[in-house]
């Protein structure tokens, strides 16, 4: 049976959000059963008043917790039994096959590559993020975890967006566009020139350059930047959504015509909120690292929770991301950044 480690101290709803998104995907879904790491007592005095089965949770006791405003890799070092070190502690020793942590961002990478460790061949790891288009979805990689990249990065990073997509919405063969300042092939600095030009040596089916509006659009279904891009386009994509989704309220709920009017229609908008719905998005896979770390937002609520365990983690692993990965990148030769970890 499936077994996914969740950190049931991490994030700013903890433990509580944590906990009952696990129970609800637990009443949704068999075949699975989940590990929650935390401060013992809390986590059983929390499940004592919530109905569950109890074959399926197992709590393992961490008697320390990361928080947002520690110190990623100094946290990691020190707080050796706090709930996220002992968690992926867990996955390195193949007791679970996934971690869940919608804790301290930084502290999660910092511990998946010292901890579970980064996979052969892969220069850097990275966290991608899926924002909804005109089509389906696109895959932003990387989303924040690697500020500074070297083209080398920007390959791998195509390769795996294109073996996540593949896996995850059954893409024969996923476009690959590399987001720049211009769709012209000479755009961009050196480092994205060089860039260009190794995708487009690559097995990847490069696209070529692109443009932040060709991404909405559903013009590629990867596309690859460094993180720095990559984290400002996210927000912005998720700022925008929200904006436009609060302004249409402000329409419908204008008068008793327009409030009729979303009566008629609210079936239909429904689905299409869900599709700007972060929540509904959520988590967001360490890729590049052996073993499956899944990152949920900061602010996860129940709903948040389920969504990264039934919509993410358990479709990954059955998929077996991890293995695709190391089986794509385990002959390729290519020498470590030496400034991943600070």
């Amino acid at each position: 049976m499936i077994n996914i480690i969740v950190d049931a101290m991490g994030g700013d709803n903890a433990p509580d959000a944590v906990i009952d998104g696990c129970i609800e995907a637990l009443d949704r879904q068999d075949g699975f059963k989940i590990t929650l790491v935390g401060m013992q007592e809390i986590i059983e005095e929390k499940l004592g008043k919530r109905d569950y089965n109890r074959d399926r949770i197992e709590i393992v006791n961490a008697a320390e917790v990361i928080t947002g405003s520690d110190t990623p890799t100094k946290a990691i070092r020190s707080k050796k039994d706090s709930s996220m070190v002992v968690g992926l502690r867990l996955l390195k020793e193949k007791k679970g096959d996934a971690f869940l942590s919608a804790g301290n961002t930084g502290a999660l990478m910092a511990g998946a590559l010292l901890i579970v460790g980064r996979m052969k061949g892969i220069d850097r790891p990275t966290m991608p993020a899926l924002v909804p288009t005109k089509k389906d979805m696109c895959l932003i990689i990387d989303a924040g975890m690697n500020t500074v990249c070297r083209p080398v990065n920007y390959v791998q990073f195509g390769i795996m967006g294109s073996i996540y997509m593949k896996l995850l919405f059954n893409l024969e063969n996923p476009k690959v566009g590399l987001l720049n300042v211009g769709s012209e092939d000479a755009k961009g600095n050196d480092t994205l020139k060089q860039a260009f030009g190794s995708l487009s040596s690559s097995a990847v089916n490069f696209a070529g350059n692109i443009e932040g509006n060709d991404i909405p659009g559903g013009d590629v279904d990867v596309a690859v930047c460094d993180g720095y891009v990559g984290n400002v386009a996210l927000k912005l994509y998720e700022g925008a959504g929200d904006l436009f989704l609060r302004e249409l309220k402000k329409i419908f709920t204008k008068n008793l015509l327009t409030k009729i009017c979303y009566l008629l229609i609210k079936p239909f908008f429904k689905d299409f909120k869900n599709k700007f719905d972060a929540d509904e998005l959520s988590g967001a896979p360490v890729l590049g690292i052996n073993g499956l770390v899944i990152k949920s937002h900061g602010s996860s609520k129940a709903k948040t929770i389920r969504t990264a365990i039934l919509k993410r983690t358990i479709p990954l692993i059955k998929y077996g991301i991890v293995e695709e990965i190391n089986q794509q990148f385990k002959n390729m030769e290519v020498k470590p950044s030496e400034d991943d970890i600070d």
